[in-house]
């Protein structure tokens, strides 16, 4: 039998955990790296303070998280409405293909809906065919736009 994966919020609690499956995110991106301390930083922040424009959910089965996706809120322009960045989004390799990422995305969804968003929108590096494979079996769709970044440090 198979133990029952729950979606919740994150607690301070997870904050380890999430900081793990950061890791495994951060290895199969190729502009991003693994650091620990940055990751638990990172965490830390989206905790803290107010959670109104932010979000963490995690799955958890057994008492282990197995999963974890973030999103922030930011104001469209060409919408005149929030717009939801999804920031991080992993499952633990063994509990993939389970229908978890599934139920990850639709809570960061409805958590958007219930603040004003009208898009959804994410980054996924293009070699990461399984990930593009799953936003695509799951309703996300590739537009015209590319990413730019600069580093400020």
């Amino acid at each position: 039998m198979t133990e029952e994966v729950v979606i919740r919020s994150a607690e301070r609690k997870d904050i380890e955990e999430m900081v793990l499956l950061l890791g495994d995110l951060f290895s199969m991106e190729t502009d991003f790296q693994s650091d620990p301390k940055r990751q638990m930083k990172g965490i830390t922040m989206f905790l803290d303070g107010c959670m109104r424009h932010k979000c963490i959910k995690v799955a958890e089965t057994g008492g282990k998280i197995v999963g974890i996706c973030t999103a922030q809120l930011l104001i469209s322009t060409a919408q005149g409405t929030p717009a939801a960045l999804v920031e991080d989004m992993v499952v633990t390799a063994g509990y993939r293909k389970k229908g978890i990422g599934r139920k990850l995305m639709q809570a960061i969804e409805s958590w958007a809906r219930s603040h004003g968003a009208t898009r959804l929108q994410l980054l996924a590096d293009r070699t990461n065919i399984p990930a593009l494979d799953f936003y695509k079996r799951i309703g996300w769709s590739t537009t015209q736009l590319i990413c730019l970044r600069r580093m400020i440090l």
